[in-house]
């Protein structure tokens, strides 16, 4: 996968994503960052890049040449077909169900905004994906283009080293991840649940899907009701340890309500 991104500041962006396991799946040639400098296709001799925007209004604008003869100079495999992302406060969340349909692209352009944002005309031109990461504002789109180039770049085969890695853990399947322990047995008076330690994988996978469950319903409300809804839905289909599971539901919803306010 070669990741591309467009900004003002490459060197922010370098530094971010050449660290530890992306680091280790650039040099083993898995995934490559390609950081292009936007001030690089200023037009004039200040090097300046933004302008005050029409109609007036508080703050600069980015233009839109300079955007667009950065995005020129990628050298793509299929410019008509590569996705451009655009990390702006208006687009659609960006979900780990996201992340999953991105990793399968061979290659993926970002686009990092700056100060009041950048000339629609240029976005209408090029950009063909909008993702925001929360509905807050940063002062630039570099950290929300790390962020999800560092979300994609671990669902592709090898970056992790271990291809296990990325299928169990936070968000799959509507579930939280269940809580992990290492040595010692006992800290600070708090012990590893025994069935960890039974050796009975059945007994351990079986716990671990109880506590996502469990856990998600406790955090993420939105999230459990999904999960709810389609194992619901593929009951029939479920092997049957798996049927459990509308019980237990019963039971710690019928636990919530049953508490004293």
């Amino acid at each position: 996968m070669d990741f591309h991104v467009l900004t003002l500041f490459p060197e922010m962006v370098r530094d971010g994503l050449m660290n530890s396991i992306l680091k280790r799946a650039a040099e083993n040639e898995i995934i490559s960052f390609n950081a292009v400098n936007i001030r690089d296709f200023a037009f004039n001799k200040h090097n300046s890049v933004d302008d005050y925007t029409y109609g007036g209004g508080a703050g600069m604008l980015m233009q839109a040449e300079p955007v667009y003869q950065a995005f020129s100079s990628l050298k793509l495999r299929d410019k008509k077909k590569c996705r451009v992302i655009y990390a702006n406060a208006q687009g659609l969340p960006f979900t780990q169900q996201a992340a999953a349909e991105l990793a399968k692209e061979e290659e993926l352009v970002f686009l990092c905004g700056h100060y009041e944002g950048i000339d629609e005309r240029v976005l209408d031109e090029i950009v063909t994906d909008n993702f925001s990461i929360g509905d807050y504002v940063l002062t630039g789109g570099e950290l929300p283009v790390m962020v999800m180039i560092d979300t994609i770049a671990r669902l592709i085969p090898g970056v992790l080293g271990n291809e296990t890695s990325a299928v169990g853990e936070s968000y799959q399947n509507n579930l939280l991840e269940y809580p992990q322990y290492t040595r010692p047995e006992v800290w600070h008076d708090m012990a590893v649940p025994p069935v960890l330690m039974s050796g009975d994988h059945q007994k351990v996978d079986e716990w671990r899907l109880m506590q996502s469950i469990l856990r998600t319903y406790e955090r993420r409300p939105d999230m459990y009701e999904k999960f709810r809804d389609e194992a619901m839905e593929n009951e029939k289909q479920l092997k049957p340890k798996r049927r459990k599971l509308t019980k237990f539901f019963r039971e710690i919803e019928s636990e919530d309500k049953a508490e004293p306010d």
